[in-house]
């Protein structure tokens, strides 16, 4: 730990990056540093340096502290590291006679300026970027909350073709302004020089780096310099894959859409995708490699292959908002916000309260910031929230219905968010993953007028008339009475959907929605597609009085999905396919 320490300090010293000079006119050559972490949420703040002899020091003080306190204990700690050090060399002692004590030296601080800082200060004033302390003789620059990383690492699975997006934490610092250096075995694991590995730099510097057929059989490297845009860099941090570069599948089923998405579309448009991709927690069962996907290879459902796929994809629809389904949360975390932000885009989760996956809403953020959120459960709002209470009265007549529904753990996830080019753009945009049984098509209206009657909340009440698009995996064919009721506006009680389950658990009720949706991409033969079952049950609904449709990006051939058999497949992540259109404000 202070072996790091004490090189991840001298390693500013000699940092490129570094500004030329610091306090008191000395050179910085010539100085250590003194890294200063205060953060105002925080009583204390911490001081690391290392001492002449050597040895680091780490300091919590209080933050209202006066200065001259904490001197005195960096002077008391520089006394005990003379002394420890004296100790060492008692023979020298001997020889020379009586013991001498080690002196406590002079510590003091001096501002950028050159004044020395009065000991009354509160050590959150005194301890400024640019200070210099002086320990007897030595100097030491202050850096004050200086760029820092905090976590740095590769994916496990790297494929020759496809995008390496890394982990990047940081404090002080953001990805976006940190320096990156890709480097490469000379050769597989075990074909180094006595010396150790070799490693080449490539010609990458970017954040994202895309192997080539050259490097399969080679692991790669990733030096990270952490920045904070304001020309100020800390100790850079390095990590290695886990394993070699491997073979990619070859074509992908989304290859020949990239060609209709190579750009972010304009300013005036917005480019939705709207893609279930298939839970780990889904695919990783006895269950969907034995009976769901008997015909997808193995290695091809785990999630590391899945998702180098995935992220390949998602970067190449150069989206503006992507609307996901059955998101792990360590997906949504470790990798595809990670990658994402990586290509401008910003994040949110929500996650179902009794399963491991959710859904997520990602939005350029050079095209909108977020506004707000308004996330909820159908259950727990359908029984709790007054919005909802003619609904739930109604639903009470059907107790065996009303138990269903409560026990589902389906979630609705609302953003409202503005445009950063014309502020009196705003849009609602919604995500939803309903009810899947094949027979729950009266869960389905129950959940889905509750998320309407949600929707409508915000978009009318709290953002009075602003445009809704509403993308999901909606578990209902354009012939359901769900499809129905979003595209019309009202569904009648006497509809077949209310008796799906048979007619012990009928449930008939009318119900109704003020909005005016399209979907944006039609009705397709399907949008998932597996060995046993294909159909249509993804859409992006959308505002026809106030957005229309600039283009649709065709979705794959039958011949290319079929390629495998069916869905998931070695060239395709999810037994769905995503849906992508450019829209445009009337």
């Amino acid at each position: 730990m202070w072996r790091w320490l004490r090189s991840a300090l001298r390693s500013l010293c000699g940092s490129p990056a570094a500004p030329p000079h610091g306090g008191g006119g000395r050179p910085l050559a010539a100085m250590e540093r003194a890294v200063v972490r205060c953060v105002p949420s925080e009583s204390k703040l911490s001081l690391r340096f290392v001492l002449p002899d050597g040895s680091a020091r780490h300091m919590q003080r209080d933050q209202a502290e006066p200065l001259g306190r904490a001197l005195a204990r960096i002077a008391t700690n520089a006394a005990k590291g003379h002394g420890k050090a004296g100790k060492k060399s008692k023979k020298a002692r001997a020889e020379g006679g009586a013991e001498v004590e080690a002196a406590v030296p002079a510590v003091r601080l001096f501002s950028r300026d050159g004044a020395a800082v009065a000991g009354e200060v509160p050590n959150a004033a005194a301890w400024q970027d640019g200070a210099v302390l002086h320990i007897g003789d030595a100097r030491y620059r202050v850096e004050r909350n200086p760029p820092a990383l905090t976590e740095l690492s590769l994916p496990r699975s790297l494929l020759a073709g496809f995008p390496v997006c890394p982990k990047v934490s940081a404090e002080f610092a953001a990805p976006q302004h940190c320096l990156f250096r890709w480097f490469r075995e000379q050769g597989p694991a075990g074909c180094g020089d006595a010396a150790g590995e070799v490693w080449v730099e490539t010609a990458t510097a970017e954040r994202v780096f895309t192997p080539s057929n050259a490097l399969v059989g080679l692991r790669l490297k990733l030096r990270c310099t952490p920045g904070d845009g304001e020309q100020r860099y800390g100790p850079a941090l390095e990590v290695e894959s886990s394993g070699p570069v491997e073979a990619g599948p070859g074509a992908c089923t989304f290859d020949a859409r990239h060609l209709y998405t190579k750009k972010v579309c304009g300013r005036g448009s917005v480019r939705a995708v709207s893609y279930n991709i298939l839970a780990d927690t889904y695919a990783q069962t006895e269950f969907s490699r034995t009976v769901l996907y008997p015909y997808c290879a193995p290695y091809a459902l785990e999630i590391d292959y899945r998702q180098n796929l995935l992220k390949k994809e998602l970067a190449g629809y150069s989206a503006d908002l992507i609307c996901l389904q059955e998101v792990d949360k360590s997906v949504f975390v470790d990798s595809l916000t990670p990658a994402l932000d990586a290509f401008g885009l910003e994040g949110l989760f929500k996650i179902k309260e009794k399963q491991h996956e959710g859904l997520a809403t990602f939005y350029r953020r050079d095209k909108f910031s977020l506004l707000s959120q308004h996330d909820i459960a159908f259950s727990e709002a359908l029984l709790s929230e007054p919005l909802h209470k003619e609904l739930c009265e109604q639903l009470a007549k059907y107790p065996l219905v009303q138990e269903k529904v409560v026990q589902r753990s389906s979630v609705l996830q609302v953003s409202v968010l503005q445009s950063t080019t014309d502020p009196s753009r705003k849009l609602c945009v919604a995500n939803t993953h309903l009810y899947w049984h094949p027979k729950g098509g009266n869960i389905r209206l129950i959940q889905i007028a509750v998320a309407m009657s949600h929707i409508k909340h915000v978009a009318c009440d709290l953002y009075p008339s602003i445009p809704v698009i509403f993308c999901g995996d909606f578990n209902s064919t354009p012939s359901s009475g769900t499809y129905s009721f979003i595209s019309s506006g009202g569904i009648a009680e006497d509809h077949e959907d209310w008796i799906s389950n048979g007619e012990e658990e009928r449930c008939s009720m009318s119900l109704s929605h003020p909005f005016k949706l399209l979907s944006a991409c039609g009705e397709p033969a399907y949008t998932n597609y597996v060995g046993g079952f294909h159909g249509c049950l993804d859409y992006i609904f959308i505002d026809r009085n106030a957005l229309e449709v600039e283009q649709v990006i065709p979705l794959p051939s039958h011949e290319e999905i079929t390629t495998h058999q069916a869905l998931p497949s070695v060239s395709h992540p999810s037994d769905h396919i995503a849906l992508i259109c450019d829209l445009k404000w009337k």
